[in-house]
């Protein structure tokens, strides 16, 4: 028989370090995953040495290891399992390993080689930002980043230190994910834009680089992404002038569907106002079922209907529960 996971002296370690004593005791040494990712150089990295990490220090780590050395595989279906296999340990809750696969899923994602960037990106990002709880459906939790407070993996490990490594590690690579604002697809570039906003910073320079994409693109679905970036952006990071500029967007009938339909869902967002006339009218002349299976692609919404076309009618029953009851 074999041995049971109680048994894995990394999980033995976590509990030594975490349940039987004081977690803020480890910040900064071998067991806080912030360290050990802030320590891997960048020229490692993009020469995806994931070797380099001590993944048979954290619970998962071994297994999480393999699936990062599937990123490399020049087999797609490869690949997918390894995204796959990051993925899966964020449902899990197992975040510090999953932060430690972070800047190999950003390297993976700047192959134009690999069939599988987008969810590469979409993955790293979901270490920072996918829902754990059901979907919430107000409007002031819609894109907004959660405070992780407190949160535990299942091992006992300090998760919300996963959370912190995985926002540092996409804000490491803050150069990579402007060059995909960049990219030939649109749907990488909303991507990078989605992961972008993830960022613990720097705060200045990222907002410029959406606003810079922003005010050049020219396709509606990657415009639409970039809009609901500024939003969760700006509500974590105050800018008074986003109001106004998503009111200019769903305002102006010249704008397509799907741009008006992001900047008006992104306008409920920031403020808590009641919904004027002009904007319910919008939405009800734009938020239409062609547009929802236009827009269904973008990360906002796979975050809440992964697969189906339902991801803005979902939206628009967390915005609008009193405008527009049922």
């Amino acid at each position: 028989m074999g041995k049971s996971w109680q048994d894995d002296p990394a999980y033995q370690a976590v509990v030594r370090a975490f349940i039987d004593g004081d977690p803020l005791e480890q910040a900064g040494g071998p067991l806080d995953v912030r360290a050990v990712l802030a320590a891997l150089p960048r020229e490692r990295k993009d020469a995806f040495a994931y070797g380099d990490l001590p993944w048979e220090r954290f619970p998962r780590g071994p297994e999480t290891r393999d699936d990062v050395a599937r990123l490399r595989s020049t087999d797609p279906e490869q690949v997918w399992r390894g995204v796959q296999g990051v993925e899966g340990e964020v449902a899990d809750s197992t975040l510090s390993v999953a932060a430690m696969a972070v800047p190999f899923l950003l390297r993976t994602a700047a192959d134009p080689h690999n069939r599988h960037r987008g969810y590469a990106l979409e993955t790293a990002a979901w270490t920072v930002r996918r829902p754990l709880e059901p979907w919430p459906e107000t409007r002031g939790e819609l894109l907004r980043f959660t405070d992780p407070g407190w949160r535990y993996e299942p091992s006992g490990y300090f998760g919300t230190w996963g959370i912190e490594a995985a926002r540092d590690a996409i804000a490491a690579d803050t150069d990579l994910l402007v060059r995909l604002l960049d990219d030939p697809d649109p749907g990488i570039r909303a991507a990078a834009a989605y992961t972008l906003v993830a960022a613990a910073g720097p705060a200045d320079r990222i907002r410029a680089a959406l606003h810079a994409r922003l005010r050049t693109e020219d396709d509606p679905v990657a415009r639409a992404g970039l809009l609901l970036a500024l939003v969760q952006w700006a509500n974590e990071h105050p800018d008074p002038d986003c109001e106004t500029r998503v009111r200019a967007r769903w305002s102006d009938p010249a704008e397509p569907p799907a741009v008006r339909v992001a900047a008006a869902l992104g306008w409920l967002c920031l403020t808590d106002a009641p919904a004027p006339d002009a904007l319910l009218a919008a939405l009800d002349a734009c938020a239409t079922g062609e547009t929802a299976r236009l827009m269904a692609p973008l990360p906002w919404l796979r975050e809440i209907d992964r697969g189906g076309d339902a991801g803005l009618r979902r939206f628009l029953d967390g915005v609008l529960p009193t405008e527009r009851p049922g």
